[in-house]
């Protein structure tokens, strides 16, 4: 059995520990561009979307189309913070900036503490 709505909403507002304006700042920027599809550029765009909508955080105001992306964001920065955590094992502080999963976490909603 997967995890609850409640269990999936607290890992969304523990992994996306960007605000709304930021993800929104990064997003204008062209190395936002350089990871993926666009696929990331657009989930960026409905977290912002989610967050401006409930900046509270209450959990019972999440609609079934906000929980579907919620639960997308989780199950996706889940998997690419694994990889961050080898990543860091091989690389620079310098060279994690500019990798392309450092580049889609943040297209997600996510920057790391140690990069900031």
């Amino acid at each position: 059995m997967g995890k609850s709505d409640a269990e999936v909403i607290a890992l969304f507002h523990e992994q996306v520990n960007m605000t709304a304006d930021e993800i929104e700042a990064w997003l204008e920027k062209p190395e936002s561009h350089k990871a993926g599809t666009g696929v990331g550029l657009e989930s960026g765009r409905k977290i912002i979307d989610i967050l401006r909508r409930n900046p509270v955080r209450n959990a019972e105001a999440y609609d079934p189309d906000d929980m579907e992306h919620i639960r997308k964001v989780v199950g996706y920065n889940s998997r690419h913070l694994a990889q961050e955590d080898h990543l860091r094992d091989t690389k620079t502080v310098e060279e994690l900036e500019k990798t392309k999963s450092t580049i889609s976490l943040r297209n997600w909603g996510h920057v790391g503490r140690k990069y900031n």
